[in-house]
């Protein structure tokens, strides 16, 4: 098994809303992401996998729990993440529009981290330039231009290109396709793999696109209501979902084709509405919508076990 780059132990992050009232966005999550891996973080909108990411990064301080990263606890240090972890790991977001200066240039955007980093001599700064974007197939003249001046998919891969240019060990990708058009999301994402094994990069990919997931991770995690139901090997996730939830979005996967089709799990029918996140259920936070439930999935959380290696699921009636 390569090394671990990034392990997160009972995270919780939670968001006051008035007094003595939270939400608690994600609440007691643990996993860890290997060297090489691409971990697929899935929920519907609100599970709190973008929480996550930004936990990580920093951007918002832990309510509790550890991170650590290459070998090294990053939460331990009140003044945020020092400049080594800045270098390792990189972000790109959902909407390339609001993280890019609209006042500078492409050639502005990337030269900021290269000298901030020191990753090259200053009188090479424009030919690694000029080589990030040939390895994001960009041409180029696209130095001169601003992000206002370029389509959706430019700018994102822009943004990529921005978090190339510290050469990192670890990225995670936000929704990185989910706002652009069906061909530009292809070009992206066999961009993002060839990356990935080229370099030997590292991800977290965040989506809500089961399908997606299916060709690009190497594990997969689900998340619903800040909490994690299960986590597997992508093959297994696939062909033995033992989660309700997970079966549920899993027979939900549009297909074309009758061999797909058999593929998928039995179809699944949840009740009710997702509970608030401020107001959350007694027992286990998915009793009020699954089918399946007992008497002690109504009164107790259920514990994240291991039912073979590297499969963890978070289920009372996958415990007997």
């Amino acid at each position: 098994m390569s090394k671990e780059i990034l392990t997160v132990k009972d995270l919780k992050q939670y968001f006051p809303v008035g007094k003595d009232r939270f939400v608690r966005a994600v609440d007691g999550v643990n996993f860890t992401i290997h060297q090489g891996e691409v971990m697929g973080l899935v929920g519907e909108s609100g599970s709190g996998k973008s929480t996550i990411a930004y936990t990580v990064m920093g951007m918002y301080r832990q309510t509790d729990g550890e991170i650590i990263f290459d070998g090294q606890t990053i939460t331990k240090n009140d003044k945020g993440r020092n400049k080594q972890f800045r270098r390792d790991a990189q972000i790109v977001f959902q909407d390339p529009g609001s993280s890019l200066n609209p006042y500078q240039d492409v050639r502005q955007i990337l030269s900021l981290p290269l000298k901030v980093h020191h990753v090259v001599p200053k009188n090479e700064i424009e030919d690694k330039i000029l080589e990030i974007l040939d390895m994001v197939e960009l041409p180029p003249d696209f130095m001169y231009k601003s992000p206002n001046s370029i389509g959706g998919g430019e700018r994102q891969l822009v943004s990529i290109a921005r978090a190339l240019c510290s050469q990192p060990k670890f990225i995670i990708l936000d929704e990185p396709t989910s706002s652009l058009d069906v061909s530009i999301q292809a070009k992206i994402l066999n961009m993002l793999m060839k990356l990935h094994e080229e370099r030997g990069l590292t991800y977290m990919f965040i989506t809500h696109d089961m399908g997606v997931m299916r060709n690009v991770s190497t594990k997969i995690a689900i998340m619903y209501l800040g909490k994690i139901c299960e986590i597997a090997p992508t093959k297994t996730f696939y062909e033995e979902p033992r989660h309700p939830y997970t079966q549920m979005l899993l027979s939900a996967i549009p297909v074309i084709s009758e061999e797909e089709e058999a593929l998928k799990p039995k179809r699944i029918r949840c009740e009710g509405e997702i509970p608030s996140p401020v107001n959350l259920p007694s027992g286990c936070s998915f009793h009020t919508r699954c089918p399946f439930k007992t008497e002690l999935c109504t009164q107790k959380d259920p514990e994240m076990r291991e039912i073979e290696p590297g499969h963890f699921v978070r289920c009372h009636l996958c415990q007997g």
